[in-house]
C-alpha cells in the first residue's frame, strides 16, 4: 500500500510529518537514507518496484513541538539532515485572538453546532492563555506560568469543547439556551491546564484571585464568579 512518504517520493511532492518526536525511533532511522540517497528500498517486492528512488520536488517538512518534546528526541543524526525553522508562539493578543475566534467557529460549523463565541469569550479565552503561559499579565504583573503547554492549538481546542459544553449540559437538553458562558469555559479551561501538573490548580486559583478579581469589565465578573468550578 502506497503510504504518503512513498507517494511523495514517486510523485515529486512535498511530504508533511507531523510530531516526528512522537514516531518509533525506528521510524526515524527509516529516513536517513531516504533524505540522504533519496532512495527507498522495498524488500518484500522482487520486480523493479524494489527499489524507489525520488523524483525532483521530494522533500520532508517534520513538524515538532519544542515545549512538549514528545516521546523520541530526534538523533543528531537525523537533525543533520534538515534545517530547523523555529515559530514562536503568536506574540499579538489581537492575533491571536482573531485566530481563535475564526478556527473556533470554524470548527463549530464543521461540526453543524448552530453557536459561536462571543468575541467577548474570546477575549477571556486568549488573554487567560496568553497571560499563563508567558507568566506575565496585560499589565505588567508577573505570574507563575503554567506546566501545561497553553499553545494556540489548545485554546482553539478549549474554544470548541467549551460550545460543546455549553449545549450537552443537562442530559443533553441546551442549557441557557445553548448560549456560551464564563462558567463552561473555566470547566473547560480546568481539564485543558491540568492534565500534565496537578500542581497548576493553585496557580489557576492565584490567577483568578489575584488577577480576575480585580478587572470589572465585560464578563470579567462572571469569569471571576465562576471560580467555584475550580475544585
Amino acid at each position: 500500500m502506497p503510504a504518503p512518504l512513498y507517494r511523495g517520493m514517486k510523485e515529486g511532492k512535498l511530504v508533511r510529518f507531523e510530531e516526528i518526536t512522537r514516531c518509533p525511533l525506528e521510524i526515524q532511522d527509516t529516513l536517513l537514507s531516504i533524505l540522504s540517497e533519496r532512495v527507498m528500498a522495498i524488500p518484500e517486492r522482487e520486480d523493479e518496484g524494489r527499489m524507489l528512488y525520488a523524483r525532483a520536488g521530494f522533500n520532508v517538512i517534520a513538524t515538532a513541538n519544542t515545549r512538549d518534546c514528545g516521546v523520541n528526541e530526534m538523533s543528531a543524526a537525523l537533525k543533520r539532515r534538515f534545517n530547523f525553522e523555529t515559530v514562536p508562539p503568536i506574540a499579538s493578543l489581537t492575533e491571536e485572538m482573531a485566530l481563535v475566534q475564526r478556527e473556533t467557529d470554524r470548527l463549530l460549523s464543521r461540526a453543524e453546532i448552530p453557536i459561536s463565541l462571543q468575541p467577548e469569550l474570546t477575549e477571556l479565552l486568549v488573554t487567560t492563555f496568553h497571560e499563563l503561559r508567558t507568566g506575565k499579565t496585560a499589565d505588567g504583573q508577573a505570574l507563575e506560568p503554567l506546566g501545561t503547554v497553553m499553545s494556540t492549538a489548545e485554546a482553539v481546542s478549549v474554544g470548541y469543547a467549551t460550545a460543546i459544553h455549553a449545549i450537552t449540559r443537562c442530559a443533553g437538553t441546551r442549557y441557557a439556551g445553548g448560549e456560551v458562558a464564563p462558567g463552561h469555559f473555566v470547566q473547560s479551561l480546568l481539564g485543558s491546564a491540568l492534565k500534565d501538573a496537578p500542581e497548576d490548580l493553585k496557580r489557576l486559583h492565584h490567577y483568578f484571585n489575584h488577577v480576575v478579581k480585580d478587572r470589572r469589565s465585560g464578563l470579567w465578573p462572571q469569569y471571576y464568579e465562576a471560580r467555584r468550578y475550580l475544585l
